[in-house]
C-alpha cells in the first residue's frame, strides 16, 4: 500500500508524434518552434486539406507479430509509445507484479477509419464483406487494452475519454489510483489518429478549423491576434507513473514529480469554453491544492492553446488573472497541431522536458499575443529558464477542464 510520505514520480516518456519519432527528436523539434503541417493527399478537395501526421514510425514494423492485425493506427501508436516509456523507466516485463500495475489511455474517437471503411463494404458487398475485426479495431478502449496484454498490466485498465482533456484525464486518474494505493506502477497517457475526410470535414463545418490552406505551415498560431482555428493532428504519448517509494526501491530514475491534478466541468456548452473560465480555473486550482502551491510560486505554464478565437481568449484571461506574476507560457499545438485526445500527454511529456532541460520551447507562428492580454508567450526563440513548478492545461469539448502540476525533482519536497 501507499504511504503517507509517497509521491507520484514520473520514470518514464515514450512518444510517438508529429515532429519526431523518440523523445530527442521531438523535444528537438519543438524547441525548433515551426509548424510541421502539411498537406495530405486523402485529404485532398476538403476545407482543410492539411494536417500534421505522425509519420516518423513504422508502426507495423515497430508492434511486430501478428497482433498489428487487429489494431486500428490509434491503438499501434499507443503501444509503441508505451513500449518506450516502460523501457524509459527501466522496467523489465514481465518481471513486476502485474496485478500492481495499471493502465490508463485516454482515446476520444477510437478506430473512425476502420469504422468508416466497414461501412462501405456493408453497404457495397452485404454484412459478409465486413471484417471480423471491426469490433477491437474500432472500440476506443483498445489501446489501454492491448498495452495492458502486451505489458502484462494486471492491474486497473481504464480508457477515458475526455474528448481534447482525455490524455490529461488518464494522467490525473493515474495520480489517484498511485495515491490511494491501487497500484505501484501505472501506465498512463492518450493516443488519436483521426485524419480521414470525415473527421476532418466534421471539424471544418463546425468552424473548428483553420482555413489557411494556401500556407499550412502558418495555420496553427497559439494566442495570435489573427488565429482563426486549429490543426488536426495525431500521436501518442504515455508517461510512466510510480510511487515515489517504489521507483527508489529499485533504484529508477525520477524525471519530475506530478504533484496535484485538479478537473471541473464548465457545464456550458458542448464545445464553446464558458468564456469566463470558470471551471478551467477551478481545475488549476484543485491541481494547485493537491501538490500544495500558491499561484505565486509557478514558473511556468504549458498552455491548452489551440489557436482557435473562443479557447485562447478564455485561457490567455485565466492565466493573467490567476498568474499575475507572468509566468513564462508555451503552447505546443503551434507546432505539432492539435492531436485531440494525445495532448494533454503530449504536453505533459513537454512540461517535464521543460523541467528538465530548464528550457521552454516556443510558441510558433507567434510574434507576441495581443497586449490587453498581458501574459508572458515565449515566442520565437528558446528561452532558457529555470523551471521548478510548471502546470499543464488541457481542456475538452464537453467542458472538460484538467490541469497537472509538475515539479523539478531536485526542487520536490524541499
Amino acid at each position: 500500500m501507499a504511504r503517507e510520505k509517497d509521491t507520484t514520480v514520473v520514470t518514464g516518456l515514450g512518444l510517438v508524434t508529429p515532429v519526431g519519432a523518440d523523445e530527442d527528436a521531438f523535444w528537438a523539434g519543438l524547441c525548433a518552434g515551426r509548424s510541421v503541417a502539411r498537406r495530405c493527399a486523402e485529404l485532398a478537395g476538403l476545407p482543410a486539406d492539411f494536417a500534421c501526421r505522425a509519420d516518423g514510425t513504422d508502426l507495423d514494423e515497430a508492434v511486430g507479430g501478428r497482433a498489428g492485425w487487429r489494431m486500428a493506427r490509434f491503438v499501434k501508436l499507443a503501444l509503441v509509445a508505451a513500449r518506450r516509456a516502460v523501457a524509459d523507466a527501466g522496467l523489465r516485463p514481465p518481471g513486476w507484479d502485474g496485478d500492481r500495475v495499471g493502465v490508463v489511455l485516454g482515446v476520444g474517437v477510437g478506430g473512425v477509419t476502420a469504422l468508416v471503411d466497414n461501412v462501405r463494404r456493408l453497404d457495397s458487398g452485404g454484412p459478409q464483406a465486413v471484417s471480423p475485426l471491426l469490433a477491437p479495431m474500432m472500440m476506443p478502449n483498445a489501446a489501454a487494452g492491448e498495452i495492458a496484454i502486451d505489458l502484462g498490466a494486471r492491474g486497473p485498465s481504464l480508457a477515458p475519454a475526455t474528448a481534447c482533456a482525455s490524455g490529461a484525464t488518464a494522467l490525473a486518474t493515474a495520480h489517484d489510483l498511485l495515491a490511494t494505493g491501487r497500484c505501484d506502477i501505472v501506465i498512463a497517457g492518450g493516443a488519436e489518429s483521426v485524419l480521414t475526410p470525415l473527421v476532418v470535414t466534421a471539424f471544418a463545418q463546425m468552424g473548428a478549423l483553420s482555413t489557411r490552406t494556401a500556407d499550412p505551415s502558418a495555420a496553427s498560431r497559439p494566442f495570435a491576434a489573427d488565429r482563426d482555428g486549429f490543426v488536426l493532428g495525431e500521436g501518442a504519448a504515455v508517461l510512466v507513473l510510480e510511487r515515489s517509494g517504489h521507483a527508489a526501491a529499485r533504484g529508477a530514475r525520477a524525471r519530475a514529480v506530478l504533484a496535484g491534478a485538479g478537473a471541473a466541468t464548465d457545464a456550458h456548452h458542448p464545445t464553446a469554453p464558458d468564456p469566463g473560465g470558470h471551471g478551467a480555473r477551478r481545475a488549476v486550482e484543485a491541481a494547485l491544492d493537491g501538490a500544495g502551491w500558491a499561484a505565486h510560486e509557478v514558473d511556468h505554464i504549458n498552455a491548452h492553446g489551440t489557436s482557435t478565437p473562443l479557447n485562447d481568449a478564455m485561457e490567455a484571461g485565466l492565466i493573467a488573472r490567476l498568474f499575475p506574476h507572468r509566468p513564462s507560457v508555451t503552447a505546443p499545438k503551434g507546432v505539432i497541431g492539435h492531436t485531440l485526445a494525445a495532448g494533454g500527454a503530449i504536453e505533459a511529456a513537454a512540461t517535464v522536458l521543460t523541467l528538465e532541460h530548464g528550457v521552454v520551447p516556443p510558441i510558433a507562428n507567434l510574434e507576441a499575443p495581443p497586449a490587453e492580454w498581458d501574459i508572458d508567450c515565449v515566442t520565437e526563440q528558446p528561452r532558457h529558464q529555470r523551471v521548478e513548478r510548471a502546470v499543464s492545461h488541457s481542456f475538452g469539448f464537453g467542458g472538460h477542464n484538467v490541469a497537472l502540476a509538475f515539479e523539478h525533482i531536485r526542487h520536490a519536497g524541499r
